[in-house]
């Protein structure tokens, strides 16, 4: 009991507890063994195409097809690829990813070997037409399933990983290809594609066999004008066009005797692409791939420009850096850039989307090149594509302002 002069004892509060601190959000993992499965099938599919795609054209030149032969045989391989593409989100939906995947590897490799049989005209595009099937099926299902397997927050980054896939590639197979022409000839070379593309059927095994419900969405031009996907589409296209034009005629545009300037500047353009690609997709996550586009779009105008100088081999080699930089920045950002302007059923349309840009800008640059270079000569004609790149710019900016 307490009595009136006792002062009651006062309990001390008791020490509170520090407060939890939040813990870093786990980073996602980014490459998984089903992602690392399908970049080594993208690779060798894409060491198929680009082995063949600057040698096609001289095959058919070293027996009297000459530069419209030569255009035909891009073109007919970019527009067959655009013809499917735009059937490759339904096949995905109805078969699912391996099936599908399968069928483009066969498509693009097989091919090959029925080179080996004669060079005329009708079946050298005959056989482009059947691996532009191929491709348009293994490049429109490879980017929705990167963007299927990728964690949401680092999508620019996965895609700019599968564009190093991609562009290895190319560092290899373009340059590598012509320098084989006179090493071990088109016929050995034409087994080696195929091997590249038919060997990936290995890495198909545990690949997502179904496209999950929320994919579904199969139409490819249904809504893309209100998604806000035309602007990107058109605006890599102006710059595929530059890219199918140099990967087609530079080899006919410099002297015979300097396969090695165009082997080189190849090289270099083949390099600085996929880097690109993957620095852009990095710096896209965090800032956004609209402020980036419009200076890659004139980057790439410059590089285009610079063959007008096709006489002088440092405007070939500085020319081909500067495009590639820019072709390997545009293609994460217009990429990414559409893909985060809609939702997930719509993977499947914007990776068709993009690819009719890619193979429809290259097809249709390489064959009005092939046709209008004979009567203004290769300077008048390289500096007509640079006016195209150029003309992306506009619609670029608007878009970073937006």
């Amino acid at each position: 009991m307490t009595t009136a002069c006792e002062i009651p004892t006062v309990q001390p509060a008791p020490a509170s507890e520090p407060a939890p601190v939040a813990a870093a959000p786990a980073v996602e993992r980014l490459l998984s063994g089903r992602f690392v499965r399908l970049l080594v099938m993208v690779f060798g599919s894409g060491l198929s195409m680009y082995l063949l795609t600057s040698v096609v054209p001289l095959y058919l030149a070293a027996n009297g097809s000459g530069g419209i032969g030569a255009g035909l045989s891009t073109g007919a391989m970019m527009l067959s690829a655009v013809g499917v593409e735009l059937l490759v989100p339904r096949m995905l939906a109805r078969w699912g990813y391996q099936f599908v995947l399968a069928l483009g590897l066969v498509l693009l490799g097989a091919p090959s070997l029925v080179l080996l049989a004669a060079a005329s005209l009708p079946l050298v595009l005959s056989v482009c037409v059947v691996r532009g099937a191929g491709l348009a099926i293994l490049v429109v299902g490879a980017v929705a399933l990167v963007a299927d397997l990728a964690p949401a927050t680092r999508r620019g980054e996965a895609l700019g990983v599968y564009g190093v896939a991609v562009g290895v590639p190319a560092v290899v197979g373009l340059p590598l290809g012509v320098y084989l022409t006179n090493v071990i000839g088109f016929g050995a070379l034409f087994v080696l594609a195929a091997v590249a593309s038919l060997a990936g059927l290995i890495t198909l095994v545990g690949l997502p066999a179904k496209v999950s419900i929320e994919e579904q969405h199969v139409q490819v031009l249904g809504g893309a004008r209100r998604s806000g996907l035309l602007m990107p589409t058109f605006v890599f296209a102006a710059v595929t066009v530059a890219a199918g034009i140099s990967v087609t005629f530079l080899p006919l545009a410099v002297a015979g005797d300097k396969h090695s300037l165009v082997a080189t500047a190849l090289l270099l353009q083949a390099i600085s692409a996929p880097a690109a690609r993957w620095l852009a997709g990095r710096y896209a996550d965090r800032i956004g791939p609209a402020k980036l586009l419009a200076p890659a779009l004139v980057l790439a105008a410059v590089g285009a420009g610079s063959l007008v100088f096709v006489a002088s081999p440092i405007a070939i080699l500085l020319g081909s850096a500067c495009f590639g930089i820019a072709f390997g920045a545009a293609q994460n950002l217009t990429l990414t850039l559409m893909y985060d302007r809609v939702d997930r059923s719509r993977f499947g349309q914007v990776s068709a989307l993009w690819n009719l840009a890619y193979d429809g800008g290259w097809g249709i640059g390489a064959m009005v090149f092939g046709a209008v270079v004979g009567g203004v000569g290769f300077p008048v004609a390289f500096a007509l594509t640079a006016v195209v790149v150029a003309s992306a710019v506009v619609p670029a900016v608007r878009a970073s302002v937006a």
